[in-house]
């Protein structure tokens, strides 16, 4: 049989580590299981995952052994489990105390995203993106513009630009699935440092509902970014519109 023999009579001093026959702790093969289903997008946001008593009938483990599954998958922001109703997929949280990219914030989740680039091209028409990079109204500026995906759904609109003249090379730069952040340290050896962040709520209008595939007018959230490098001089400046009903918000202060 692999893995444990379900049974709810077992001792609580067993190891839930214990490897299954190909060598995969128990616990581990369950993680697998409802990360792939995630990443897939058979589970999204908001489903219900099995219960413990499930997960251990499916995979043929004990009661423990599923519920170490699922404390796991709690620890690591992929599941939350509301007491007396079941536990159910998060959805992507964004954090204030880290400066991730996109790709970095779901990688730490386990997932795996994807971008489909919408508009890429060096203009010189945008006087407020060029006042933010520290520019001449009339500079060259690479815009960059992402839908950004997670289980083949879209969840976020990107913009981003940068000076032209320092990173020409972006425009061909595999920016589909690669992180920009890791990109850029990289390819121009930038250590990015901090950000200056404004974060509102507002309404999707007609062609940022239909690429985010939501309703016109419904509440998204919309960041503005200004990058900047260890020397402080600023490397872009970023707008991004998020579904808010796929991302949560979360701020960590201090007194």
């Amino acid at each position: 049989m692999d893995g444990w023999p379900d049974s709810t009579a077992e001792a609580e001093g067993n190891n839930v580590s214990k490897p299954t026959r190909n060598g995969v702790p128990a616990y581990q093969r369950i993680l697998g299981s409802i990360r792939k289903k995630i990443q897939a997008g058979d589970l999204r946001p908001g489903d219900a995952v099995p219960s413990e008593r499930e997960l251990a009938k499916i995979h043929r483990v004990s009661l423990m052994t599923a519920r170490h599954a699922l404390a796991t998958l709690e620890r690591e922001d992929l599941v939350e489990r509301r007491r007396g109703i079941g536990t159910f997929v998060t959805t992507p949280t964004i954090h204030f105390n880290r400066l991730m990219s996109f790709t970095e914030q779901m990688a730490s989740r386990s997932l795996k995203p994807s971008s489909k680039i919408l508009f890429a091209k060096i203009i010189h028409n945008e006087p407020d993106a060029a006042a933010q990079l520290s520019l001449r109204p009339s500079s060259k500026v690479i815009k960059l513009e992402r839908l950004r995906y997670l289980s083949d759904e879209p969840i976020a609109l990107e913009t981003c630009y940068f000076d032209a003249d320092q990173f020409g090379e972006l425009m061909t730069a595999p920016l589909q699935r690669e992180s920009l952040f890791a990109y850029l340290e990289k390819t121009f050896g930038v250590e990015i440092a901090y950000s200056d962040d404004e974060v509102d709520a507002t309404l999707a209008d007609s062609r940022t509902a239909k690429l985010l595939g939501v309703s016109k007018h419904e509440p998204v959230l919309r960041f503005r970014q200004v990058i900047r490098s260890t020397t402080g001089k600023v490397i872009l400046y970023v707008r991004g519109m998020y579904r808010s009903d796929r991302h949560n918000l979360i701020v960590r202060r201090f007194r």
